[in-house]
């Protein structure tokens, strides 16, 4: 008898530790599409060229308890008449949300003095690369971005990070 009831407690730890790993390796098979959505973050008048603007979104893929924390900050800076660059909000050292100081043109991060360029690249303190970018596009005056899931260097999202030319290898990743 002690040696079923030991089978049983051993089949049920099993089972336990299992279904958390076998999720995690089925996860990106039945991903929510919530994670490839594109948002429109607003008109292409909203964000005047040569200036770096706040704008919110509400992620795609919540919760109705998520509440507030459903809605996620980015910096978008235009360059050109439909070119933009789209930053995470979060610093790529331990993502505290970085702000944007027009007078110097400069992100600033807040908690261990992270400083990024304009562009996004590295300027200096802890982090290793610059800020990550969300991938954008135009469709009817409006600007999209592929939102869902933080740019990240584990995602498509945050590639664009590593192939930046500017600054020295280290400031690219």
């Amino acid at each position: 008898m002690l040696l079923g009831l030991g089978a049983l407690i051993n089949g049920i730890v099993g089972v336990a530790v299992a279904v958390p790993v076998v999720r995690y390796l089925l996860g990106p098979i039945r991903r929510n599409g919530g994670y490839d959505s594109w948002i429109v973050l607003g008109s292409l008048d909203e964000f005047p060229t040569g200036e770096t603007r706040l704008a919110s979104y509400k992620n795609p893929f919540t919760h109705p308890w998520d509440g507030e924390t459903a809605n996620t900050a980015c910096w978008v800076r235009r360059t050109g008449a439909s070119v933009f660059q789209v930053f995470a909000i979060n610093c790529a050292h331990l993502g505290c949300p970085v702000r944007w100081f027009p007078q110097s043109g400069l992100f600033m991060c807040p908690c261990h003095g992270g400083v990024y360029y304009a562009d996004g690249a590295r300027a200096s303190g802890p982090p290793e690369r610059g800020l990550f970018e969300y991938e954008y596009k135009v469709e009817n005056s409006q600007l999209h971005i592929k939102a869902g899931q933080m740019p990240t260097l584990s995602n498509e999202a945050g590639l664009h990070v590593l192939n930046n030319s500017k600054g020295c290898g280290s400031c690219t990743g």
